[in-house]
C-alpha cells in the first residue's frame, strides 16, 4: 500500500485557489452566524419572549467570538508549522496552545456570569451557541450547490 506524499494538494486542487475559497467560506460562516442567530433572536423577541431573545443574542455573539478565536489560533498553528517546515518535529509555542484551549474556559465563564447575574435562561444561550453550527451547515450546502472549479 503506497502512501501519498504530504506535499501533494488534496484532491488535485491548487493551493492558492483553495486558500481563497477557504477564506471566503470562513467569512461566509462568520457573517451567517450573526445573521442566523440575530434572526432567531428577533423572531423570539417578536413573540415577546425577551429573556430568550437576549439569551439567543448572547449565545450567538459568543459563538461568533469562539469562531474568530478558533480561526486566529489555527492561523497561528499553521504559521508556526510553516515557519518550521523541514524540521522532524515542529514546536508550537505554549501560548498558542493556551489560547486555543482558553477560549472554551472563557466562554464557559461568560455563560455562567450572564446566567447568574442577568438571569438569562441557560438553554437560550446554548441554543444561541448553535448558530455557529447552523451557519457552518448553510455555508457547506452553499459550497456543495455552487462548487468552484
Amino acid at each position: 500500500m503506497a502512501m501519498e506524499s504530504v506535499d501533494q494538494p488534496a484532491a488535485g486542487g491548487n493551493g492558492a485557489v483553495d486558500s481563497v475559497v477557504f477564506a471566503r467560506t470562513e467569512q461566509r460562516i462568520s457573517w451567517l452566524t450573526l445573521i442566523l442567530g440575530g434572526a432567531a433572536a428577533m423572531a423570539v423577541a417578536i413573540l415577546r419572549q425577551r429573556a430568550w431573545a437576549e439569551g439567543l443574542a448572547i449565545g450567538t455573539a459568543l459563538a461568533w467570538l469562539n469562531f474568530r478565536w478558533l480561526k486566529l489560533g489555527l492561523d497561528a498553528l499553521v504559521a508556526a508549522a510553516t515557519a518550521q517546515e523541514g524540521f522532524a518535529k515542529p514546536r508550537v509555542p505554549v501560548g498558542t496552545w493556551f489560547r486555543l484551549l482558553f477560549r472554551y474556559g472563557l466562554i464557559a465563564l461568560c455563560v455562567y456570569v450572564i446566567f447568574e447575574y442577568l438571569k438569562v435562561p441557560l438553554a437560550s444561550m446554548v441554543v444561541g451557541l448553535c448558530a455557529l453550527g447552523a451557519a457552518t451547515i448553510a455555508a457547506s450546502v452553499y459550497e456543495i450547490l455552487r462548487p468552484t472549479g
